[in-house]
């Protein structure tokens, strides 16, 4: 991120590009508009681009859709595509990588991928008072 952009306008600009780069439409179903401290900020964001690179990679998806919200009970991060998913014992470094990212930030990561219909990338960090 740079000095000074919120997390809504890293992910505009991140999701905007990496759509133009690769050829994939990615729908936006929410955005923060809160402020969101910047190691959560940045481990969602590692997270994020994670996810966009398997689904470049591996899915086969023509639509990736994100959604970053932000209430009361913490931040909410979903990654989603309907491309060829994979078997759970396939997981491979790239998940590792976004597991390790939300376990810095003090959150939690989940991957549910169904071979043939797609994959979801679901990333929680409680808030912390």
């Amino acid at each position: 991120m740079r000095g000074g952009e919120s997390l809504k306008e890293a992910l505009e600009s991140c999701l905007a590009d990496w759509s133009r780069r690769t050829g994939v439409t990615v729908e936006t179903w929410a955005l923060p508009g809160d402020d969101v401290p910047s190691p959560i900020a940045e481990g969602v964001l590692a997270a994020i681009r994670e996810a966009l690179a398997n689904a470049e990679h591996h899915s086969g998806a023509s639509v990736v859709s994100v959604a970053v919200t932000v209430s009361s009970a913490g931040l909410r991060m979903t990654v989603s595509d309907h491309g060829r998913g994979f078997a759970p014992d396939r997981a491979g470094r790239g998940i590792a990588r976004m597991r390790a990212a939300f376990a810095e930030i003090g959150g939690t990561l989940t991957v549910r991928s169904v071979e043939g219909e797609g994959t979801t990338v679901t990333g929680v960090v409680p808030r912390r008072e």
